[in-house]
């Protein structure tokens, strides 16, 4: 009889209000990936293999723990994932400098006869933005800060990069940590305007797209992915497409701030955030597309932008074009 694995949580950075707090999250089976530097590619399929098919733990009780010592419950849907959504008062008093909000995720007592993993103690923060902050950044991450070569036929690129090299194997396209960096520090040279990581990849690769952000020092900011869905999957499908919907929630939670938006020549970025720019015309500052440089992709970009003119919008072949724009239109020093 095979023995049973021991649970974790996977807490995934969140955002928020002063007095809303949210958390989300998934209860699975601890497969002890193991997410260290120089690794070889067996290590790393393996890695990506037991992300991929990970075991949910359905239907089960997590507790949440904040700073203050206040307490909440909140139970795993059918997949293992656990959303929480609650009012609460004077947050941000529990936030540190940058307006993240510290709290512990962990299995309730008795909920499970399982073993836990980590002592039963699944740290993770939520971002309450800074008064202070002048905008927010809202980024895709595949081929916009991360070569994935989603423009390649078949999207061969992206299953190599993706399956065959570890997280850091893989460098963020040039100068763009530079350039993120001075858009969190903005024009007052203050670390608090906030970035928004949207990508259409899986919630499973969650932990592999953090590790490679932290390695290269990236702004903090929630990392906004989507459920894994399967050929058989028979749930509904959603009505619009995941990036417009998570920046339309950060748009709405967020009703007195503006954005700027980043992407990429190679899909839907520019159809997505232009939609949005009309439908937002006071609240979106500029949006930055980077080339993959793709033909064909590019030529129907540029028609795009010929044709719009309600929020600055660029095609940028690398890093320092943004910068120019973005210190030209007081964004940054």
């Amino acid at each position: 009889m095979f023995k049973k694995k021991a649970l974790r949580i996977n807490t995934y950075r969140g955002y928020g209000t002063n007095t809303r707090f949210r958390a989300s999250g998934r209860a699975l089976e601890d497969e002890n990936i193991n997410f260290s530097t120089n690794q070889n590619v067996f290590k790393t399929l393996k890695n990506i293999y037991k992300q991929l098919e990970s075991d949910e733990i359905p239907e089960i009780t997590i507790e949440l723990k904040l700073s203050n010592g206040k307490l909440f419950e909140v139970h795993t849907d059918k997949e293992g994932y656990y959303n929480f959504d609650l009012s609460i008062s004077d947050l941000h008093k529990l936030t540190d400098q940058e307006g993240w909000l510290p709290y512990i995720a962990c299995y309730k007592k008795k909920s499970s006869s399982r073993k836990i993993s980590n002592q039963n103690i699944f740290p993770c923060s939520m971002l309450i933005p800074s008064k202070e902050a002048e905008f927010g950044i809202i980024s895709d991450i595949d081929d916009t800060i991360l070569h994935t070569g989603v423009a390649s036929i078949f999207k061969w690129r992206v299953l190599a990069n993706t399956l065959l090299k570890n997280f850091d194997k893989r460098t963020p396209i040039e100068g763009t940590v530079h350039f993120y960096k001075k858009l969190h520090l903005g024009k007052n040279n203050n670390p608090v305007n906030p970035f928004f990581y949207v990508s259409n990849s899986p919630w499973n690769l969650y932990d592999y797209l953090n590790a490679f952000f932290s390695k290269n020092h990236f702004p903090q900011g929630p990392i906004l992915l989507r459920d894994f869905r399967t050929p058989f999957d028979k749930t509904p499908k959603p009505k619009m497409p995941h990036k417009q919907s998570e920046i339309l929630n950060l748009l709405e939670m967020y009703s007195d701030m503006k954005f700027i938006l980043i992407g990429d020549s190679g899909e839907k970025d520019a159809d997505i955030y232009t939609k949005i720019a009309i439908e937002y015309p006071n609240r979106i500052l500029a949006i930055y597309l980077r080339s993959v440089n793709h033909r064909r992709k590019e030529k129907r970009i540029q028609k795009i932008i010929k044709s719009f003119n309600t929020t600055p919008i660029l095609l940028v072949h690398n890093s320092e074009q943004a910068i120019t724009h973005a210190k030209e239109s007081g964004f940054i020093d």
